[in-house]
């Protein structure tokens, strides 16, 4: 059973989520998404399978996210969705995937779901 962590190196709570899926001793497969970027499909799948909104899984912190006016609830998901597409930071991690499930693992606990 592989874990696949959707990984920023730079985040405290996705260092913490990745040391606990490793220790977990199963199989992990990182991916640093800021490196890759995501795709629209991906994410819509990655959303779908979580019970998330694009909306629901947007970073609310940070400069961009204000610049790009996307904290407005009347912005479109499809322009919240492009946006994270544009720029891979606005997605907030980690996602985690397994065979249990997919879960936005904020807070760290939420990974025990899907061990």
């Amino acid at each position: 059973m592989t874990i696949v962590v959707h990984h920023n190196p730079k985040c405290s709570t996705s260092c913490k989520v990745l040391a606990a899926a490793e220790a977990s001793g199963q199989p992990v497969h990182v991916i640093e998404y800021l490196k890759t970027g995501w795709t629209e499909p991906q994410l819509r799948g990655l959303f779908a399978a979580a019970g998330l909104t694009a909306r629901e899984a947007l970073r609310r912190k940070g400069a961009l996210v204000e610049e790009l006016g996307l904290l407005d609830e009347s912005v479109a998901e499809e322009a919240v969705l492009e946006a994270m597409v544009a720029h891979p930071v606005l997605v907030e991690r980690p996602i985690v995937c397994s065979p249990r499930g997919v879960r936005l693992c904020r807070p760290v606990g939420l990974l025990d779901e899907l061990l």
